[in-house]
């Protein structure tokens, strides 16, 4: 199983259009805002930090080249081309790795882990932007790339999320201009009930380590000059039989 033709164009076709500069697009803010955060959270609950660490959906990996600096190789994988082509070029010195990844494709996953062996995870925004069917699969990706070792932190918009980009969508001028790009592309985020988040983890046979709660600072600001933060959450999770007793 693979994901549909048209949700591959439109990743495509954003990444395509997408602005090279940093901060270009709405979800792309600076490490300080995003992984340096979320790498906090996740250390305390490492098996071992010596394995590599997998950016699932890098796009034009800016938060990627953070954790090259942080582990021993740094791999971002996403499903566009042209995101990871862009991904290449904002790291000329070769910080990181790059390469294509359909997540919903097991054999494809597994072939990646086979030729890692287990490795941590980096997941941001992922899930949300997977079409309902394809949820669970990507989690199973997840689960295969942590194999025995690995641990995951995952970070996803909450279900308040929707009542502020609403706001956002319908306010007087019409939407952020960094956020056009997303709707006009037909990537509008979709909502994934709180209660759900964890429970697509435990049902994949991985143990929920630590959950909290933590706003996606975005690259947009509000009329007012402050910057646009959306509801999220986080969660860590594990091989089963990770957590504590």
């Amino acid at each position: 199983m693979s994901v549909t033709s048209r949700y591959l164009d439109a990743w495509e076709g954003f990444w395509r259009d997408a602005p090279e500069e940093p901060g270009g697009v709405i979800w792309d803010a600076e490490p300080a805002r995003s992984a340096e955060r979320h790498l906090t959270l996740l250390r305390p609950h490492l098996a071992d930090p010596a394995l590599p660490i997998v950016d699932l959906g890098c796009g034009n990996g800016t938060q990627t080249r953070f954790l090259a600096e942080r582990f021993p190789l740094a791999l971002g994988v996403d499903l566009s081309a042209a995101a990871l082509d862009l991904a290449r070029r904002c790291d000329p010195a070769g910080r990181a790795e790059f390469t294509r990844l359909d997540a919903t494709d097991p054999e494809a996953v597994r072939a990646l882990h086979q030729r890692l062996g287990d490795a941590n995870v980096y997941v941001r925004g992922v899930i949300h932007q997977s079409e309902p069917a394809d949820r669970p699969r990507v989690v199973e990706a997840i689960r295969i790339l942590l194999g025995d070792r690995g641990r995951a932190f995952v970070f996803e918009l909450a279900e308040a999320a929707k009542g502020v980009l609403g706001e956002l969508v319908h306010a007087p001028d019409g939407p952020p201009p960094k956020l056009r790009p997303v709707f006009s592309h037909g990537l509008a985020p979709a909502e994934v009930a709180d209660a759900v988040f964890p429970e697509l983890f435990r049902t994949a046979g991985l143990d929920v380590l630590a959950t909290g709660e933590l706003p996606l600072a975005t690259t947009e600001s509000a009329a007012d000059g402050t910057r646009i933060e959306l509801p999220a959450h986080w969660l860590v999770a594990g091989p089963g039989g990770s957590a504590p007793d």
